[in-house]
């Protein structure tokens, strides 16, 4: 026993002077008590998860091109457990259809297993989806269910993608997390559907367009929808998404990174964290993917008690939890409809509710008044042109933890790692102490929407903080390109692929060994 406690002593000493040194410290323990895991390079490894992922892959799962015809569906709940039933209604000029289900992962670079196939399925060209008036909702709660899928055994929890493959060569996707309600992994992937149906314009009408004629000018566009609708298809071509969303452009890609490399992960949706937030804290870890800007009352309290906790927490994109939203039930079931008046004003909750459940323009708007820069670190500070060319992340501060073993120098430059929406310290807002800036990347604003700029410049940023209490740490990326610039690129040459995944290496060992302060508190100004 004495020396199991001198032992861990050591241990513990030696993270401490490893990390006042600035050396690269050593592989994190994986959490009390997880059997099959391992402290590996890039993180706390899982033996499930290598298992997993050298299980034969397929590239089947793959829509190229533009496919004929028409095909779209969606299913009933964004996340299921083994044991549920998925109805999945679809809408086709195909005969006949079928469904296939296939596990996203690495798979020896496939991409993808495929776990369940329907029986041939009969086609069907579904009504036309209401509109509702006032709030112009979109929904096809109306449509037939088209199958129902047993969540069995089979079903590994994962991120899945449902195919509906039409007999004429009709294709599109559904997306499906599969949640472990008993999950304890290191690290806890979010998969931000919220923010999906927010830019969903399948209908016509999302949180930031609609049809109808509106003032110049004027925004957020007075057309645009006050609800939106889990009851209906993701528009086909929106991201490149055909029918799944956000999820293959900014999601996809950092679970196959996690995959390839065995790291010790389970998934959630936005939506699994509101019906049960105690699953944040289930973990050491909770990410935040891709341009996850709308957040619920619920779920936001469900992150900030786990940071407060001690579970760390990865903004692995810009505008994180910046919009304001609430959920509430369709004809389907339960959170089902997604709630952003954007003008606290036009929202009937105001001044007859809860509020912190009135959806202002943001979480920083009357009357919730709750800035997420005081969480996340930093604000939310425009975006770069579709079109523009993208920008070089430039290092702050080579010497941080999270640079360690990449070879870079203070003030070098990685091109090609920030694009679209970017977080920076300006402009001015309420911040936790002890923010540290790892990278400062000078950004060309004429070629850019940008709240606060310097001349023609405008910054994205890498930021870091760490709580005095609960030692958590929390980390973001400043850029909605982060996890694109992980998936391989053509050209090797000018690919931020291998400098972008060292750093999220280091991220994922500092954050996978428990409270990031223990090892790494914030040093601000270093």
């Amino acid at each position: 026993m004495r020396r199991a406690v001198l032992a861990g002593f050591l241990a513990w000493s030696l993270l401490i002077a490893v990390a006042c040194s600035g050396a690269q410290p050593p592989a994190p323990r994986p959490p009390s008590g997880a059997a099959g895991t391992s402290a590996g390079p890039n993180g706390v490894r899982s033996d499930r998860v290598v298992r997993e992922n050298q299980r034969p892959g397929t590239d089947s799962w793959r829509i190229t091109g533009t496919p004929p015809g028409e095909m779209a569906g969606f299913a009933d709940r964004t996340y299921a457990a083994q044991g549920d039933t998925v109805t999945l209604s679809a809408s086709t000029d195909a005969p006949a259809m079928r469904v296939e289900a296939y596990r996203m992962g690495h798979y020896q670079g496939r991409g993808a297993r495929l776990v369940w196939s329907s029986p041939p399925l009969r086609g069907t060209r579904q009504p036309p989806c209401p509109v509702a008036g006032g709030v112009n909702a979109v929904s096809c709660a109306g449509w037939a269910p088209t199958a129902r899928i047993p969540v069995t055994a089979d079903f590994v929890p994962g991120d899945y993608l449902l195919k509906l493959v039409g007999d004429r060569g009709q294709q599109s996707y559904v997306p499906l997390t599969v949640w472990d309600p008993h999950g304890r992994a290191t690290y806890l992937v979010k998969n931000d559907v919220l923010t999906w149906q927010a830019w969903n314009p399948y209908g016509g009408y999302d949180f930031y367009v609609g049809r109808g004629d509106c003032p110049s000018g004027g925004y957020p566009l007075c057309s645009r929808a006050r609800v939106v609708s889990f009851d209906r298809p993701y528009e086909f071509s929106y991201n490149g998404g055909q029918g799944s969303g956000d999820f293959l452009a900014l999601e996809l890609p950092l679970v196959q990174w996690l995959e390839r490399n065995g790291l010790d992960v389970d998934y959630a949706t936005d939506i699994t964290l509101v019906d049960h937030p105690e699953a944040a804290t289930a973990h050491r870890a909770l990410f935040s993917l891709g341009h996850d800007e709308c957040w619920s009352l619920r779920e936001r309290r469900a992150a900030v008690a786990a940071h407060d906790a001690g579970v760390n927490i990865a903004f692995f994109g810009a505008s994180g939890m910046l919009r304001h939203v609430r959920l509430q039930p369709s004809a389907r079931g339960p959170n089902r409809e997604v709630v952003d008046y954007r003008d606290a004003a036009e929202d009937p909750l105001n001044g007859r509710g809860d509020r912190m459940e009135v959806t202002g323009n943001t979480w920083a708007s009357p009357p919730a008044a709750w800035p997420a820069d005081d969480f996340v670190g930093e604000s939310y500070n425009g975006f770069l042109a579709p079109d523009a060319q993208p920008g070089a992340l430039r290092v702050a501060d080579a010497g941080a933890w999270i640079f360690a073993g990449t070879g870079l120098r203070s003030g070098q430059a990685v091109p090609g790692v920030i694009r679209s929406d970017v977080d920076s310290l300006q402009p001015p807002g309420p911040r936790p102490p002890h923010v540290q800036v790892f990278a400062h990347s000078p950004l060309d604003a004429r070629h850019a929407q940008a709240r606060t700029r310097d001349g023609d410049t405008f910054y994205s940023d890498m930021t870091y903080h760490t709580d005095p209490k609960g030692r958590a740490g929390v980390w973001d990326s400043g850029t909605n390109n982060w996890i694109p610039a992980l998936a391989p690129c053509a050209d090797g040459r000018s690919c931020p692929a291998p400098v972008v995944g060292a750093i999220t290496g280091n991220l994922l060992r500092a954050f996978g060994a428990g409270p990031a302060g223990d090892v790494h508190p914030s040093a601000p100004g270093r």
